[in-house]
C-alpha cells in the first residue's frame, strides 16, 4: 500500500532550480532514506511534503489524499509533520511542555499532556520532563524535536538529520527507534549525512543531484552505483558500509 506518493515534484527560487521532477512513492511502514550532496535540494523537498512551501509543480498525495495547496498544520493534523534540523525549542518552558504544545493538534490538554509523557518516554527524556528546555545538551534537544513530532501522531514521520552531532551509541539508540517506529506502523523519510546509518537502517533509499532524482533502489544497489559514487559516495561501497 503507498503511503505517500510524489510525482513530478518541481520548485525554483529566482533562477535556481532547486527541485526538477522528483519523482518517488514510499509504501506503508518503509522507512526510506533521502541523501545527496549539499544543496542537492533534501531540504527544499522535505519543505515542500509538508507544505511550509509549494511545489511550482507536481503533485504530493498522502494517504489517498491529495495535499496541494493544505498549510503545515493542516498536513499534520492529516498525519505528515517533520523534525527540524536546526532545533528550536521554548527555551524558558518545560520539556514537557515543548512536547505537549504538539499533542493539542489532536487532544485536549490533558490528553496531550499524556500523550507527551508517553512521547517523551519512547526518547528516553521521561526523566527530564520538567527540566528547563533551555538547559538541555545538543542531543537532548535534538530528542525532544523527536518527541515532539511524535505527538502529532504522524502517519508519515521525515526525520532531518536527527543524528547530527550524536555518538556512535546515541546513533545506534535512533536507529533502534526509527526501526521500531516502523514496527508501530510509522512510515519514515530520514535525511542524514552519516552513511553508515543511512545504509543500515533503510529498506530503500533515493539519491537527489542538483534538484534531481538521481537514483532509487536498495541501499546495496545505491551503494553501488557509480552515478551515486561520483556525485555523493566518493568512495566504494564497502567503504561507505564502514
Amino acid at each position: 500500500m503507498t503511503m505517500l506518493d510524489v510525482r513530478s515534484v518541481s520548485r525554483s527560487f529566482g533562477g535556481l532550480q532547486a527541485l526538477s521532477e522528483v519523482t518517488f512513492s514510499v509504501a506503508k511502514g518503509e522507512i526510506v532514506g533521502v541523501i545527496g550532496p549539499n544543496g542537492a535540494g533534501k531540504t527544499t523537498l522535505f519543505s515542500a511534503l509538508v507544505g511550509l512551501i509549494r511545489p511550482d509543480r507536481g503533485t504530493v498525495t498522502l494517504d489517498g489524499r491529495n495535499l496541494a495547496g493544505l498549510k503545515p498544520h493542516k498536513v499534520a493534523r492529516l498525519g505528515m509533520t517533520k523534525t527540524f534540523q536546526n532545533v528550536a525549542l521554548f527555551a524558558e518552558s518545560s520539556v514537557l511542555d515543548n512536547v505537549l504544545t504538539a499533542g493539542l493538534l489532536h487532544y485536549g490538554v490533558d490528553g496531550a499532556r499524556s500523550e507527551a509523557f508517553n512521547c517523551l518516554d519512547r526518547v528516553g527524556l521521561r526523566g527530564v520532563a520538567h527540566k528547563q528546555a533551555g538547559h538541555l545538551s545538543f542531543p537532548e534537544r535534538a530528542r525532544v524535536e523527536l518527541a515532539r513530532a511524535l505527538c502529532t501522531a504522524p502517519k508519515v514521520l521525515l526525520l532531518d538529520e536527527v543524528m547530527a552531532a550524536l555518538n556512535h551509541v546515541e546513533m545506534g539508540e535512533i536507529m533502534q527507534l526509527i526501526r521500531s517506529l516502523r514496527d508501530d506502523g510509522v512510515t519514515l523519510l530520514v535525511v542524514e549525512h552519516h552513511m553508515r546509518a543511512i545504509m543500515n537502517v533503510c529498506d530503500r533509499i533515493v539519491v537527489l543531484n542538483f534538484g534531481r532524482l538521481l537514483a532509487d533502489g536498495t541501499p546495496e544497489q545505491v551503494a553501488g552505483d557509480p552515478l551515486v559514487i561520483e556525485a555523493y559516495l566518493g568512495r566504494s561501497r564497502e567503504a561507505a558500509r564502514r
